[in-house]
This record gives C-alpha cells, sequence and structure tokens, in this order.
C-alpha cells in the first residue's frame, strides 16, 4: 500500500508542475516593444545629456576667448548664456523631438 501510495503523491506532484508551466504566461510581444521604447528614450536622454554638457564646453570657451580678446564682462557673460541656451533647445529636441512645427 505504501508504494501505491508514493506513486500516487509523485505522479499528482509531476501533473502539478506540468500545470503550472502551462498555466504561467509566455514572454509577450509588449514587453519586447516597451524595452525597446525605453531603451530608445535612454538613448535620446544621454544624447541630449552630451549636447547640454558639450554646450557647456564651448560656453566656457567663447567666453574665455571673449574676455582674452578684451571684451567687456556683461557682453562675454550674454555670449556665453545664448551658446547655453542654444545647446538646451538643441538637447530638448533630441530627448522629446522637434516641437514648434505644430505652431506655424
Amino acid at each position: 500500500m505504501n508504494r501505491a501510495v508514493r506513486r500516487g503523491t509523485g505522479v499528482s506532484i509531476v501533473l502539478l508542475a506540468a500545470a503550472a508551466l502551462l498555466i504561467s504566461p509566455g514572454r509577450g510581444y509588449s514587453q519586447t516593444q516597451g524595452m525597446e521604447r525605453r531603451q530608445n528614450r535612454r538613448e535620446n536622454r544621454d544624447d541630449a545629456r552630451g549636447t547640454r554638457q558639450q554646450g557647456r564646453h564651448d560656453a566656457r570657451d567663447a567666453k574665455q576667448e571673449c574676455k582674452d580678446a578684451g571684451g567687456n564682462r556683461i557682453d562675454c557673460r550674454h555670449q556665453k548664456r545664448e551658446i547655453k541656451q542654444d545647446a538646451r533647445g538643441k538637447a530638448r529636441d533630441m530627448k522629446y523631438g522637434t516641437t514648434g512645427e505644430a505652431d506655424k
């Protein structure tokens, strides 16, 4: 009798494991598409961050060149500000896509 009980228990465990595998959801396409979209957003953020950083470096260099050329402090500061704002705009377009076309 012990043998029959053990065999029945073993069979029921195998059947439960097989049922659990069949019931569990498989990998879907939506997860893969979501992962691709997430990766694209990461790449856009990284590109935008690099653009802003490069704009900061360019602005510092331009301000230093302006000061070395004998420009006054206010004009050099405005030049630096314009360069940084242009870099921010480019980064924003890279991150979110170009906007303003609907306004035209």
